[in-house]
């Protein structure tokens, strides 16, 4: 399937994403994950960010769960909230133990949620990432919500073959700092 135009619609970049992301071997994923993980320890200690909100990885998006096991990090996740609007709350990594409606781990209802006073760094899933730090995500919006009027430092997490030179944007999207691959991280080409 070739790349699509930058103007392109998100659904047509989606698709692409998906069918992309289906040629990655679980093994190369794997390698992936621990080069971006052992890349944003090292960025995080360099910027003395020791609390970071993180995702718990759907099938394909490169895996943080190894990030845990470093001492000076405080690992923090969020829980999809839909009524009465939809939102994302913020918990103690460790609290993730039910499966959402969309798959991916999350902390139960009634859990303890955490301030963003505690949060350093936002680490982002997404079907791509753009060279300016455009993400194109699920179509849901529930962190463009999380992130506005919250001036915190974002991290894309990408493999590199989902990191392209363009992606279309609406104006609700909020582009990244930063994107991590496997060629470390590097900063967002701000215009």
């Amino acid at each position: 399937m070739p790349t699509p135009t930058p103007n392109s619609s998100k659904a047509v970049w989606r698709e692409w994403a998906r069918w992309r992301r289906a040629q990655v071997s679980a093994e190369a994923q794997a390698s992936s994950a621990a080069t971006i993980c052992t890349a944003l320890v090292s960025f995080l200690h360099d910027h003395q960010i020791t609390g970071v909100l993180a995702y718990h990885a759907l099938p394909g998006e490169i895996d943080l769960s190894t990030l845990a096991a470093h001492a000076h990090l405080r690992l923090y996740t969020t829980r999809a909230i839909f009524r009465p609007a939809p939102r994302l709350t913020l918990h103690a990594w460790a609290s993730a133990s039910e499966v959402s409606r969309f798959g991916v781990r999350q902390p139960p209802r009634g859990t303890p949620e955490i301030e963003r006073e505690q949060i350093g760094a936002v680490l982002l899933p997404g079907l791509a990432f753009d060279r300016s730090g455009w993400r194109l995500g699920y179509g849901g919006g529930f962190y463009d919500r999380l992130l506005q009027n919250w001036p915190v430092l974002t991290i894309g997490v990408t493999a590199r073959a989902l990191w392209v030179p363009q992606l279309p944007h609406e104006a609700h999207d909020l582009p990244v700092d930063f994107v991590a691959t496997e060629l470390g991280v590097r900063a967002a080409d701000k215009p």
